[in-house]
């Protein structure tokens, strides 16, 4: 693997677990400068002390739309620009339409859609010309999956959003794309709001079999996808949404 992000400035909001973890070391283990945020203070610290001296951690929770102004801040102060912007903030929930509430409507949709789409707004200031920016969608963006109305509506939403960007940016040869994970093993399965144990395992279960290559992805799986399409290699890529789903959609 070269060093594609040597001195680069990366944002990853959302990277103190999972797919924005697995990226957020891969970024630092290829040069840049890694700026990381999260709601919980603990995983935040604990990513930063792997990701090591020079990379940054920032408490901040996405569906706090002000929030994400204190981080914008704080990334200017401290390097100025944004090369490459991640945004993988996300929760998940499952639940058919009778059992669906305004609550867990807006508590989902503040995080996956509109968190998303304001933390990448609030980000263009600081983007510098030429740079990326990707989102982390789902496949469940395109799949009809019983249970999933709540989840799906939000990342297809982003989806619309991601390809938006993508044309609102090509003036400023801002790259803009978007990674659908398929089912993955990170700790979002395990928090499903409103699931209990039992239930997750039984989802888990239910995915695996729904997957020809019949196992859960790896994070970093994914996150090789991310790098990829945020690194000079897709030079020639944008608005694209690449599903890493072990063959779901696809087959």
């Amino acid at each position: 693997m070269g060093m594609r992000f040597t001195d680069k400035v990366v944002v990853v909001i959302g990277g103190n677990s999972g797919i924005g973890r697995a990226a957020a070391l891969g970024y630092a283990a290829e040069g840049a400068k890694v700026v990381i945020t999260g709601r919980a203070r603990k995983t935040l610290d604990e990513v930063q002390k792997e990701l090591g001296a020079g990379h940054l951690a920032i408490r901040s929770d996405v569906g706090d739309t002000p929030s994400l102004d204190a981080v914008m801040t704080e990334v200017k102060a401290r390097h100025g620009r944004i090369d490459v912007l991640f945004v993988n903030a996300g929760i998940g929930t499952f639940a058919p339409i009778p059992e669906v509430t305004p609550a867990l409507w807006d508590e989902v949709h503040a995080v996956n859609l509109k968190g998303c789409f304001f933390a990448a707004q609030k980000a263009l200031p600081l983007m510098a010309d030429g740079g990326a920016i990707v989102f982390t969608g789902s496949i469940g963006s395109v799949l009809a999956v019983p249970g999933n109305v709540i989840y799906a509506a939000a990342k297809a939403g982003l989806r619309a959003v991601a390809r938006i960007f993508a044309v609102e940016l090509l003036p400023r040869r801002i790259r803009v794309n978007m990674v659908s994970p398929g089912p993955t093993e990170t700790p979002l399965i395990n928090r499903n709001v409103g699931m209990s144990p039992d239930a997750v395992n039984a989802l888990r279960e239910r995915m695996i079999a729904a997957t020809p290559m019949r196992r859960m992805g790896e994070p970093e799986e994914v996150a090789r996808a991310v790098l990829f399409l945020s690194s000079d290699e897709a030079s020639f890529i944008t608005g694209v949404d690449l599903f890493v789903d072990g063959g779901v959609v696809e087959l």
